[in-house]
């Protein structure tokens, strides 16, 4: 199983790695953001947006964590000094490493997402700035890669402004919100080395 250490993005929000109590706090975030979301994800059957839809996501997801495949984490905002804890996290946003793959490549694709209420914030710079240094440094990676629509320009900006360059446009990569959408490549290379 790979694990990695959470990290402090904003005063108010913690990065840490997912756990299966999370479900509800996710189920919470996606239906916030549900229509802001919409437009770069593949179609949501109604189950995904509740708790136990989340639930079974998460189960999936830490499984793939336990093989060494993954590593989710979500962003969860923390209360402010002297209120009352929540029953439940806060989520607001998570990033994924996916796709690891060790030996002579030493890769994993990056995905991320943030709740309506907190864009324009820098959670998703952060987050990746904050996924990057992980995945170098504790998970002893070479290179990362994401894509992006190729109409989704903040994306391309987190993603330039985090240090990946773009590689080339992937036609029809991914069915996203109803249809098969070309994606532009962005890759970052963590150190030069040896595996």
């Amino acid at each position: 199983m790979i694990t990695a250490s959470p990290a402090r993005l904003t005063p108010d929000v913690l990065m840490r790695p997912a756990v299966p109590e999370d479900a509800t706090g996710l189920a919470r975030a996606y239906t916030r953001s549900r229509g802001h979301l919409r437009r770069w994800e593949p179609e949501r059957d109604e189950a995904f947006f509740t708790p136990a839809g989340q639930a079974q996501r998460l189960r999936s997801r830490l499984a793939e964590q336990r093989a060494g495949r993954a590593l989710p984490w979500v962003l969860v905002r923390q209360p402010d000094r002297g209120a009352a804890e929540a029953d439940e996290p806060d989520i607001v946003g998570a990033i994924t490493l996916s796709d690891i793959v060790l030996g002579p490549l030493r890769s994993g694709h990056v995905g991320y997402w943030i709740d309506v209420g907190q864009v324009r914030r820098g959670l998703a710079s952060a987050a990746v700035t904050a996924l990057c240094a992980a995945a170098d440094t504790e998970l002893g990676l070479h290179r990362l890669q994401a894509g992006t629509l190729v109409d989704n320009l903040a994306s391309q900006r987190v993603l330039t402004k985090c240090g990946f360059v773009p590689f080339g446009v992937a036609e029809n990569y991914l069915h996203i919100n109803g249809a098969w959408r070309d994606h532009r490549l962005f890759q970052k290379i963590l150190n030069d080395r040896r595996p």
